[in-house]
């Protein structure tokens, strides 16, 4: 028999975390997220996300063990932004058994529809900021940081439980080398304007830097699908949280005539410094992190954000700044020791976004999908 039991955000979370592995003992791409992560996201104390957003947590439990899992929330951000009665599943993890996903699916369902929702939509683990999609394409590659790792089968148990595709957002993964002349000459000509100022972030500069790079990002992806801005409380968590894993080489901050124009961020792949943690910090964890982070360094990193103001982006002038961003973390990255790196996500149908990447020689190899439900 199946017990589907609710738990609260900032609840007890060890079936909740532990569940993974049991989903994921045989699949050695898998990576197991830090424990301590995990539980501040989910604790409204700690996490601003819930200042503008209610969720709750549902386990599955079978024959005494748990076997799935599932996140439900609502952000009332989005609900002022877009008035759509849309609400979310996150975290999404289960065995392979179609009555796991479909009655915690049910049962997300149920919290959400007793709020007023009348369409879900997910995987958001929690919101358009953070983990999105299931991955559908890509499973022989392990997960790099902030990104979601699936069996796969779990895409087609969501569709079993009524949910049809709403998006597909597009990993790509780039090696790091000799850009080419285009490219190359990009770089040398924005360099060239005498009103633009180009640095990277650093820690000592790295709050100033977050807010300017918030700006940068609440214009630039406005219009982006199911987009909701990021808050400023959320955005001093992001500082807060950079100070420990910021490599300045892979940042890129952007100002003409000293206005905020442009931003790219990466960060190293922390998933490669913990696949052997098992998701704890202590007692021997936050030691190895600590070393590897700061004295081997990370080989592979993840483009978190790439954004250009619409002003300067439908400017001709400007025209090359998003191969110049490409070029200086081309080359920011090769400084900092790193081979390769995600750049992602991206919509399906951002053609221009997606011809840039292409053109830099990145190759899709991650396809993430997010899908929806009415529950009207």
């Amino acid at each position: 028999m199946l017990d589907i039991r609710q738990t609260p955000m900032g609840g007890e979370l060890r079936d909740f975390l532990d569940v993974v592995d049991v989903i994921y003992r045989d699949d050695p791409r898998y990576i197991r997220p830090l424990d301590m992560d995990l539980k501040d996201r989910l604790n409204p104390k700690k996490n601003p996300f819930f200042e503008h957003a209610d969720g709750v947590v549902f386990t599955a439990h079978r024959g005494g063990k748990c076997v799935g899992r599932v996140t439900a929330q609502i952000d009332r951000d989005h609900l002022a932004r877009y008035k759509d009665d849309v609400g979310f599943f996150g975290f999404i993890d289960t065995i392979d058994d179609a009555e796991v996903a479909r009655e915690l699916l049910a049962r997300a369902e149920r919290w959400l529809k007793d709020r007023g929702i009348k369409t879900v939509r997910g995987p958001f683990s929690l919101s358009i900021n953070e983990e999105i999609g299931c991955l559908v394409e890509g499973f022989d590659a392990p997960p790099v940081l902030m990104t979601p790792h699936h069996r796969p089968y779990q895409g087609g148990l969501i569709e079993e439980a009524g949910y049809t595709k709403a998006k597909d957002v597009f990993g790509w993964r780039y090696e790091i080398g000799e850009p080419n002349a285009r490219v190359k000459k990009a770089r040398e000509d924005i360099r060239a304007m005498p009103e633009v100022t180009v640095r990277p972030i650093s820690r000592k500069t790295v709050d100033r830097d977050v807010a300017m790079t918030l700006d940068i990002y609440n214009d630039a992806w406005s219009e982006n699908w199911s987009y909701v801005p990021m808050s400023k409380r959320e955005a001093d968590k992001m500082a807060a949280d950079l100070k420990l894993f910021l490599v300045p080489e892979i940042t890129t901050l952007v100002l003409i005539d000293n206005e905020p124009a442009a931003v790219a961020l990466a960060l190293p792949n922390v998933n490669e410094l913990i696949s052997d943690l098992g998701g704890k910090l202590f007692p021997l964890g936050l030691p190895k992190l600590l070393y590897r982070l700061k004295v081997e360094g990370a080989r592979s990193g993840r483009l978190i954000i790439l954004g250009i103001k619409k002003k300067f982006r439908l400017q001709r002038k400007y025209a090359a700044l998003s191969l110049f961003l490409y070029a200086e973390m081309n080359e920011g990255g090769r400084r900092a020791g790193m081979t390769w790196g995600e750049l992602g996500w991206t919509l399906e149908d951002n053609a221009a976004v997606n011809a840039g990447i292409r053109m830099m020689g990145a190759k899709k190899y991650k396809v993430y999908r997010l899908y929806e439900k009415s529950i009207a």
